[in-house]
């Protein structure tokens, strides 16, 4: 299934491009499915059709889905106390209640995470279109399932987990029921879940279109954009400029405005490695309904393009060094970081950053310099003499 990431900045208008793609898609003859993470009914509000937790079908071939955060924690924890009741019930723990249980920090993200993995894995569809929240929240959403998959790993590690059959003796040894038993297979079943949701993201199949007004602050926006899903290894295919002005018949404030958005929408062009630059005009209002949304001009979803790649070029024999290449367009060079920690490399640019397990050739190396060049990091990696293989 093909599955399409929409996000932008704030107040770009994503939800309205989002909603447009969908129905042009559902129009085509596409089982489509639009889900948002939206508290409010915005995509209702744009469709013209009340949304919510159980999806609706909007128009011919085009349903939408808004998640229930608060009733998923709420099963979630509940069935969590049930899972850990032994070691509750030891501690004295009061049991909460479902009605007394309101959602933490996170449980919307999560929420979202797991109705992408099940809409994925549903053959109900065959585009999948996520209407993400804007910027800065769905970067952190996106690297949410590699995350915690990360800290699940760390914390309870898989191999440190006690044979079945030992478990009995050592709870007659501590005196106490041990929980390991239901915390691994908890943590194990969380790691599965996160991923197929991770899956879904780096799939091939699977593009993420920016959204932005063209101006100045856009301008910024898409940058620190494209240099966060760099990072995780994510390529926008599309930027849509949304709510381009006319050039002509204008007085000379709104003249002053599309001048500025022109400027602005040469120097996308060519720039971040996009497929193209997409404008969608300005209507003169916000779209409403249908008719609205179909006389918007989206980008067509086509075939998803080749994934990211992060190479490892041997340069040994000419320079005795194998090299890292890691695209990062629109970083600065002033806010990257790097940082060594085993096998593990931590790159910083601006205000995000990545943990990546280094490819096995480069364990066996040591960090011998790095630089940006054209929008690409190129970390170089000097073989270690003790742990490389002799040659001859």
């Amino acid at each position: 299934m093909r599955t399409l990431l929409i996000t932008g900045s704030g107040g770009s208008g994503r939800s309205t491009v989002a909603a447009a793609t969908a129905l042009a898609a559902a129009r085509q003859g596409t089982r489509t499915l639009l889900l948002s993470a939206d508290r409010t009914d915005t995509p209702g509000a744009v469709l013209g059709v009340p949304t919510g937790a159980t999806p609706v079908e909007a128009a011919p071939g085009l349903t939408v889905w808004r998640p229930d955060a608060a009733a998923r924690f709420r099963a979630d924890l509940i069935a969590f106390q049930d899972r850990a009741a032994g070691a509750l019930d030891l501690l004295g723990a009061a049991r909460l209640d479902a009605e007394e249980v309101t959602p933490l920090p996170g449980a919307e993200e999560l929420a979202l995470l797991r109705a992408l993995r099940d809409a994925a894995l549903s053959e109900a569809y065959d585009l999948l279109v996520v209407d993400l929240p804007p910027v800065p929240q769905a970067l952190v959403l996106l690297a949410l399932p590699e995350e915690l998959r990360r800290y699940l790993r760390r914390l309870l590690p898989p191999e440190r987990q006690a044979a079945r059959a030992l478990r009995p003796v050592l709870g007659r040894l501590a005196g106490v029921p041990m929980p390991a038993e239901w915390l691994y297979e908890t943590a194990g079943r969380w790691d599965v879940e996160l991923a197929a949701v991770e899956a879904v993201i780096a799939d091939r199949a699977t593009s993420v279109w920016l959204v932005a007004e063209p101006g100045p602050a856009g301008a910024d926006a898409v940058r620190t954009a494209v240099t966060g899903l760099a990072l995780r290894a994510l390529r926008p295919e599309f930027l849509v400029a949304n709510r381009v002005l006319p050039e002509t018949g204008q007085d000379t404030w709104v003249a002053s405005l599309a001048a500025q958005q022109r400027k602005t929408l040469e120097e996308w062009q060519g720039t971040y490695g996009l497929r193209a630059v997409h404008g969608v005009p300005h209507l003169g209002r916000d779209p409403r309904g249908t008719d609205d949304l179909a006389v918007l001009p989206v980008p067509a979803v086509a075939p998803a393009e080749a994934a990211v790649e992060w190479p490892v070029r041997d340069r040994i024999a000419e320079d005795g060094v194998l090299v890292w290449h890691i695209p990062l367009p629109g970083a600065i060079r002033e806010e990257l970081d790097l940082v060594r920690r085993g096998d593990e490399i931590v790159v910083s640019a601006g205000s995000f950053r990545r943990i990546v397990p280094l490819p096995s050739a480069l364990r066996r190396c040591t960090v011998a310099g790095a630089a940006l060049r054209e929008g690409e990091l190129r970390i170089r990696f000097a073989p270690d003499p003790e742990l490389w293989p002799r040659r001859g």
